[in-house]
């Protein structure tokens, strides 16, 4: 039997059902998954922008934001504190992890607006509007911690966060670094030049694109999304909260866009419906014609052995679903098919084929 090859032709609308499954719908709906690398970057870094709406401002919008889209899952009286952990007995304000979400200003033992891409290392200057108050970036932190950071460059680490004076590097904590990388990502497609990741970074730049670096694509890796990552992003798309933007930040929908943008090890794929982490590109074995129809019937023409076929409305609902299909010569006629747009889904074991036909 021939392999059975996965194609990437992914599904732009109706089968996305919701997180961990799908794209979140309907914020997704039209865009083109067939994408890859720099086609794919440049199409999301169109969509975070022109979906950007609501411009907030540094002050007082963007500390009314943090206390909204920072609170701690687990006590909403509290924001997370990023770079923070839990330590324990000898606990002291800077180590927290939380702190009272009203507990807010410049003073030591309260926490204020840290900027994930330090201020000062934009191309220009970030500033106090646009990119500097952009609440995807900014995060709650500890005011001593943050200062400790100042414009220290991100470095590899390990545990909680650690940071070395005479080298200038910073390193997030484990528990952080997956939300930096992610933001970093954001900031890069949505700002470009201004935010190079090779600027606010340090490892090596990517063959596929010399502006992104290595040890982001690690951690994007290493630290998969949390619900307070994933609630932050809900409420700044939702445009009828006060304090939303319009947009999201795609790498926290999915932390795998940045494996199918610029490589490196594979990213946590909150989409499997979508995306398979191990892909092939070779679609020669299977046709679907005509496509369109307008006799709503379809041929499949393969000379793999098929286990199944199913057949997707853009609901995501099954309408049919063929198992063990009789081919004559390589080809099966599918019959009386509704007029609309489908989804079909041929497989071999775990492997499968996914092509979108469309019935006039």
């Amino acid at each position: 039997m021939n392999k059975l090859f996965i194609t990437l032709i992914y599904l732009t609308t109706g089968i996305l059902l919701a997180q961990n499954g799908a794209p979140a719908n309907p914020y997704y709906n039209g865009f083109n998954w067939n994408l890859t690398g720099m086609n794919l970057k440049d199409a999301l870094a169109t969509k975070i922008t022109n979906t950007h709406t609501n411009q907030l401002v540094y002050t007082p919008g963007v500390w009314n934001a943090l206390k909204i889209v920072d609170l701690d899952p687990t006590n909403t009286a509290n924001v997370l504190l990023v770079y923070g952990w839990e330590p324990g007995l000898d606990a002291d304000a800077t180590n927290d992890r939380t702190r009272d979400k009203n507990a807010n200003s410049g003073t030591n033992g309260d926490w204020n607006r840290e900027h994930i891409y330090a201020q000062s290392l934009g191309t220009p200057d970030l500033g106090q509007s646009g990119p500097g108050a952009d609440a995807h970036m900014l995060r709650a932190c500890d005011v001593q911690r943050n200062a400790n950071r100042g414009n220290r460059l991100y470095a590899s680490g390990s545990g909680a966060v650690s940071y070395s004076i005479g080298a200038n590097s910073w390193y997030p904590g484990d528990e952080w670094k997956g939300d930096v990388a992610r933001i970093l990502m954001y900031m890069y497609l949505h700002y470009g030049a201004q935010c190079l990741p090779t600027t606010v970074a340090v490892g090596s730049p990517m063959a596929s694109d010399s502006n992104m670096i290595d040890l982001l694509l690690q951690w994007n890796a290493d630290d998969p999304v949390s619900q307070y990552e994933d609630n932050r992003n809900t409420y700044m798309n939702n445009t009828n909260n006060t304090f939303a933007q319009g947009n999201r930040n795609p790498f926290i929908d999915n932390p795998y866009l940045a494996t199918r943008i610029w490589g490196g090890p594979n990213a946590q794929n909150r989409w499997p419906n979508l995306f398979l982490s191990n892909e092939f590109f070779d679609t020669t074995d299977i046709g679907i014609f005509p496509n369109p129809s307008t006799t709503h019937s379809v041929y499949v023409q393969t000379n793999t052995t098929l286990d199944r076929i199913a057949v997707y409305n853009v609901n995501g609902q099954e309408i049919m679903r063929l198992e063990q299909p009789s081919f004559s010569n390589n080809t099966l006629e599918i019959k009386d098919i509704p007029s609309g747009f489908y989804f079909f889904k041929m497989e071999v074991g775990s492997e499968y084929v996914t092509q979108t036909v469309i019935l006039k």
